[in-house]
């Protein structure tokens, strides 16, 4: 296994104590939100280079494609999760539900539509994009932004809903493009 593959495993078992660190947070224990800072904070870096690593050392694999974006889609959900459910969260460090709804909703839809595609046409020929990579990259920020109770978070969770819908809207229009080819 690659270097690349290594940090994205890595970033994936973050996900259980990150969100360990949010549901123990509280007035007790405010400890607890720089932990879960720090450690979203690491694993926002490791998703900006591990495919860097990969694509300077010619070692882009099939898991790295499929693992990737899956180590994505596992620590966006579970912060927007954690970040709206948890109920000893001050409303300063809650996402609101709908936009929850917002993220699942479009991360479903992608993962359902490339099943339905692998399915139809034996493989999913549909790349990141940039309004996917925009997306993510709001949605981390705004992630961070909560965590380090910045008093206008709603700045940065409105682009992050917005781009989700964008690229989401996006996703499906590729997707329905390459079922139509023949």
């Amino acid at each position: 296994m690659n270097l690349a593959n290594k940090i994205t495993i890595f970033r994936i078992l973050l996900i259980p104590f990150f969100i360990a660190s949010v549901l123990y947070y509280g007035e007790a224990r405010p400890y607890f939100r720089f932990v879960a800072l720090a450690l979203f904070a690491l694993a926002a870096l490791t998703d900006a280079i591990d495919g860097g690593i990969a694509r300077s050392r010619g070692q882009i694999t099939e898991l790295g494609i499929v693992l990737d974006p899956v180590a994505d889609k596992l620590l966006i959900a579970s912060a927007f999760i954690s970040l709206s459910v948890t109920k000893n969260l001050p409303p300063d460090l809650r996402i609101p539900a709908w936009v929850v709804l917002i993220v699942l909703t479009r991360d479903i839809i992608i993962v359902l539509g490339s099943v339905i595609i692998y399915f139809l046409k034996g493989n999913v020929a549909i790349k990141p994009s940039f309004l996917g990579k925009a997306t993510t990259f709001f949605q981390m920020i705004a992630i961070l932004a909560i965590l380090t109770v910045f008093r206008s978070h709603g700045s940065f969770v409105y682009p992050a809903a917005f781009f989700t819908i964008l690229s989401g809207i996006d996703y499906i229009w590729r997707g329905s493009r390459q079922l139509n080819e023949t």
